[in-house]
């Protein structure tokens, strides 16, 4: 399918099926979302890495107006939908301060696939999260999938969008455990520290046997 959506360039990726919350406050947003919530249609979300926007994005879908103030700004929450590639930007709208796309959908293959793989993925980010002793910082839900995961990886923004643009579960389980291999040595040093770390305090068994006499 091929249609035009409005667009909110932002410097950061959103998945499918992630909530975000916004504070809308640029007289052309504010625009935006005005009429996406009157005629209840979604946005994009174009990712702009190095100050220029990327060829994939986020169609979002507004959950809730959750306050407008006096001035016209909003707090508003919003969910990714699905992944689209542009096919071309429209930077000029007759009587509209924001651009827009025409855009197409990818075929994307979103649920849960080889769970041997995603379960010894999550095994080693919990592993990782409680070296940290940030445990609560990982979503406790069973059963995640890669846009669950991505953003509790250590991933760069240009890694997160290279994520975006790969359509199949498999694939994006395999970035991220490409990913993880990667920082393994990180982790194994971060265990070791802790373990040190555990160490001061303890009764220990020390000799002196070897020194040289």
């Amino acid at each position: 399918m091929t249609n035009f959506i409005p667009v909110f360039p932002l410097s950061i990726v959103v998945y499918p099926g992630e909530s975000l919350n916004l504070h809308v406050f640029e007289p052309r947003y504010k625009q935006l979302i005005q009429e996406c919530l009157k005629d209840k249609k979604p946005f994009g979300i174009p990712c702009v890495l190095d100050k220029k926007m990327e060829e994939y994005g986020t169609l979002m879908e507004i959950v809730e107006l959750v306050q407008e103030y006096d001035n016209g700004e909003m707090d508003v929450r919003t969910r990714g939908k699905s992944v689209f590639r542009i096919l071309e930007t429209v930077n000029e709208l007759p009587d509209k301060l924001y651009s827009g796309a025409i855009v197409n959908y990818p075929e994307n293959i979103t649920e849960r696939d080889n769970s041997r793989i995603s379960d010894l993925i999550i095994s080693e980010v919990k592993r990782l999260y409680s070296l940290m002793n940030m445990e609560n910082k990982f979503p406790a839900k069973d059963n995640l999938v890669s846009y669950e995961i991505a953003h509790f990886v250590g991933l760069t923004r240009a890694q997160e969008y290279e994520l975006l643009g790969l359509f199949t579960e498999l694939q994006r389980l395999e970035y991220i455990r490409r990913h993880l291999n990667n920082i393994l040595p990180v982790i194994k040093e971060l265990e070791q520290v802790k373990a040190r770390i555990q160490m001061n305090g303890h009764f220990r068994n020390l000799s002196l046997d070897d020194l040289d006499k």
